[in-house]
């Protein structure tokens, strides 16, 4: 079992697997992976994520999340978090924050994406833009080493437009599996927003461009007892 465990991480190292919980699927591509396979990949990491991305957000505050697992790891990061307001186009972050009695949820309306309980389309555009928040907190299907935020779906891309431009603060929370992927859609540039949540360093020009920027990146670092 353990050089099973250090064979998947060679291959993951490569390039060639995406480790998930129980084991490894092949690396995407320009297609995206369904939902229960993006779930379970980097569990580990996306839950690291999520704790430091969610110590960043103090209570008393409001906020958007967007579509993604990562984002979805958020919320359960901050189910203790007290007087929060949550707007959200994502069904599974509705869902999960439902067990928060100090979270007032605000869910968007739209044409309900059933494959991941997103929510698209110009009226979850225009129910984004009702409001005005201390953070959005957002992910992305690709990160390419420009530091260019991909997706695969133009309306899902944007409604995270829309969130991005409602608030005053804004954190990408994302895994490292996510470098060098490739996505059609540009939702924006990592010099747009405040702070990035990872789990490994970023590549050492990216690191060079967020400074130049004034980005910000935690590293969330996960520790497998390999």
């Amino acid at each position: 079992m353990q050089t099973i465990r250090r064979d998947l991480g060679d291959l993951a190292e490569a390039g060639l697997v995406d480790r998930v919980h129980g084991g490894a699927v092949p690396r995407a591509g320009t297609v995206n992976l369904g939902y229960e396979a993006r779930r379970r990949m980097n569990a580990e990491a996306k839950a690291a994520i999520a704790v430091a991305c969610a110590a960043a957000i103090p209570d008393n505050s409001s906020l958007i999340l967007n579509l993604g697992t990562t984002t979805e790891a958020v919320a359960h990061a901050l189910i203790h978090h007290s007087n929060i307001t949550v707007v959200t186009n994502n069904m599974n972050v509705a869902n999960i924050l439902h067990a928060n009695p100090g979270c007032e949820i605000m869910v968007a309306g739209g044409m309900l994406r059933r494959s991941d309980g997103g929510l698209v389309g110009e009226l979850t555009t225009q129910f984004i833009e009702q409001f005005k928040v201390d953070y959005a907190i957002i992910g992305t299907s690709a990160l390419d080493y420009d530091g260019d935020l991909l997706d695969f779906d133009l309306a899902e891309v944007r409604v995270s437009r829309a969130i991005l431009r409602q608030s005053r603060q804004s954190f990408l929370v994302t895994d490292h599996s996510k470098l060098g992927r490739s996505a059609p859609a540009r939702i924006t540039s990592i010099a747009d927003v405040d702070a990035v949540f990872i789990d490994q360093a970023l590549p050492d020009d990216l690191m060079r461009r967020c400074e130049e920027w004034g980005t910000a990146v935690h590293v969330a670092p996960v520790h497998r007892d390999e």
